[in-house]
């Protein structure tokens, strides 16, 4: 199992098995602490091939500097799913989309999305948040950046 493409964005679809991807980013600039990012996605494609055949379970993880969930009510997100290739075909692709709403980040740091599958990470995505200077008050609002 391979991850070809694993992102942050804006937006993502999937369009008759493309995927579409805009607004990729991997740090957002916060006005004040706590940020709450109003919405964003996930998007990865999967390529599997006939090795990849049977069950198995996805994980996908928001963490902080120390490793802690950012959400430990709700995450890590564990689906299931079975992977089936027709004979003689190589390799097949997938494309997986979450949508993900009102992330809350309690502090500026360094934080990642950690896509594992069977208890092997396979992608660690880094995401920024950077309290923006001379911004002082309540909750605010994530800016994007690069």
């Amino acid at each position: 199992m391979d991850i070809q493409i694993a992102a942050l964005c804006d937006f993502a679809a999937d369009y008759n098995g493309k995927l579409v991807i805009s607004g990729t980013f991997d740090t957002l600039a916060a006005r004040a602490l706590p940020v709450v990012h109003p919405m964003c996605s996930l998007a990865i494609r999967f390529c599997f091939t006939q090795e990849d055949v049977g069950r198995h379970k996805l994980s996908i993880n928001l963490i902080d500097e120390d490793g802690e969930s950012l959400d430990p009510k709700n995450m890590p997100i564990e689906p299931e799913f079975d992977v089936k290739l027709p004979d003689n075909v190589p390799f097949l692709t997938r494309n997986l989309i979450m949508n993900l709403q009102g992330l809350r980040f309690p502090k500026d740091g360094i934080y990642s999305v950690d896509i594992g599958c069977d208890g092997e990470l396979l992608a660690r995505l880094p995401l920024r948040i950077a309290k923006m200077a001379g911004q002082e008050g309540q909750e605010g609002r994530a800016v994007q950046g690069g």
